[in-house]
């Protein structure tokens, strides 16, 4: 079954590739060049990235990111796309993702899922899904500061300097509650594809919501509090779950 599970997933990008096509100045860009460009996109912010963030350097996080991060990867059947996890230090949750597969995870995340590989499957695969989807790129393609300097300068070398005067704290910023709740169901899926078990999604954002009740909103930090409500999230995915099984 996972063999062709996300055989189709590739092409969810196509509508926001092809709205964002004059961006690299060409209207005839294969899916390979596509990717191929967002990779060089996604290489050029993750250097600035890299610069603004300190690295979490433990080789034991390391390792437990990139099995799980492997594993995901391994059931996207559009073998063109490549993924890169890294973790990073920082005083609360935080996850994001950016275009050509790069995956940047904090610490305290990582530590919320409690050792669980289930559990950081399901964060993985959600930030995976705003790639997959195309909603990474087509948040830095429409950002209306990289659209106007986008059609005076060349795209290599562009971005990287435009992150720097904006910060991180862009990437940072939840997308539309729609995207939110589409890569909470792509993200169960990969999981599942990958042998992991989907219902740790609902258990880990169950567990947050008494942790934000008992423990203050602020607690668990603003990647949490800008995402949809952790009801909403959960009925998505159960909803989702019981579809899937009745097919």
């Amino acid at each position: 079954m996972a063999g062709g599970l996300f055989y189709n997933l590739g092409r969810k990008a196509g509508p926001a590739v092809r709205k964002a096509r004059w961006f690299w100045g060409s209207l005839t860009a294969t899916d390979d060049e596509i990717i191929r460009l967002e990779h060089d996109v996604g290489l050029d912010l993750a250097r600035e990235v890299r610069g603004q963030i300190a690295a979490d350097d433990d080789p034991a996080t390391g390792e437990v990111l990139n099995d799980v991060g492997s594993r995901l990867a391994g059931c996207v059947a559009n073998k063109r796309r490549s993924f890169h996890f890294e973790a990073f230090s920082a005083g609360e949750p935080n996850a994001f993702a950016l275009p050509g597969g790069f995956v940047f995870v904090s610490r305290p995340i990582i530590d919320l899922c409690q050792g669980e590989r289930d559990e950081l499957a399901f964060v993985l695969g959600h930030e995976m899904g705003h790639i997959i989807s195309g909603h990474a790129i087509e948040r830095i393609v429409t950002n209306s500061a990289v659209s106007v300097a986008s059609r005076t300068a060349a795209v290599r070398g562009l971005l990287g300097g435009w992150l720097r005067h904006v910060g991180v704290q862009f990437l940072e910023t939840a997308y539309s509650r729609d995207h939110e709740l589409e890569a909470d169901r792509l993200g169960v899926r990969l999981a599942a594809a990958a042998g992991y078990d989907p219902q740790a999604s609902i258990r880990l954002l169950e567990r947050l919501a008494e942790l934000k009740t008992s423990a203050g909103p602020l607690d668990l930090g603003e990647y949490f509090s800008t995402h949809p409500t952790f009801d909403l999230r959960i009925r998505n995915i159960r909803q989702f779950l019981r579809r899937r099984q009745a097919r």
